[in-house]
């Protein structure tokens, strides 16, 4: 019987500016931590998701971003995208894995986020509290992919 050892959790953080391009940065820089460790299987998902809530933050927000890429130990993982603005949008603002209500098919936003929900395996939100002189510092928005069973 062969035994298959959990990878080792690892993470990369990227800071990035309130630019269009940003979206592309993010993609370029999925594609190749994802390369580097192995993680074909979860490419299309995590590149994919990684842009809509990168998107997502430089529409709404006018602020930099930063995006945070974590395999855990067992082989999930976890993008997390923080951006400046305290407000979570639906579905993100319910319990963890909440699909909430479609959006309408003429409706001009909110498909992005809607395609988070159907591809990830978990995903939420987090407001950050106060931050420097009272402000808000932002939220978290986050998704998962992946694991024991494959990606998302």
């Amino acid at each position: 019987m062969v035994t298959v050892a959990p990878p080792h959790p690892w993470a990369y953080a990227l800071r990035l500016p309130h630019d269009p391009r940003a979206v592309r940065v993010a993609r370029m820089t999925v594609r190749a931590v994802l390369g580097g460790h192995g993680r074909q299987d979860a490419l299309e998902a995590v590149e994919l998701l990684t842009s809509e809530l990168v998107t997502n933050a430089y529409r709404h927000t006018g602020g930099p971003a930063s995006l945070r890429l974590t395999c855990l130990s067992d082989g999930r993982l976890r993008v997390g995208v923080w951006d400046s603005h305290p407000h979570i949008p639906a579905p993100f603002d319910g319990p963890p894995g909440d699909r909430g209500a479609l959006v309408p098919a003429g409706a001009e936003s909110g498909r992005g986020l809607r395609i988070v929900t159907e591809y990830a395996d978990s995903w939420g939100g987090w407001a950050l509290g106060d931050g420097v002189l009272g402000r808000s510092a932002g939220k978290l928005l986050w998704f998962e992919v992946g694991g024991r069973r494959g990606a998302g």
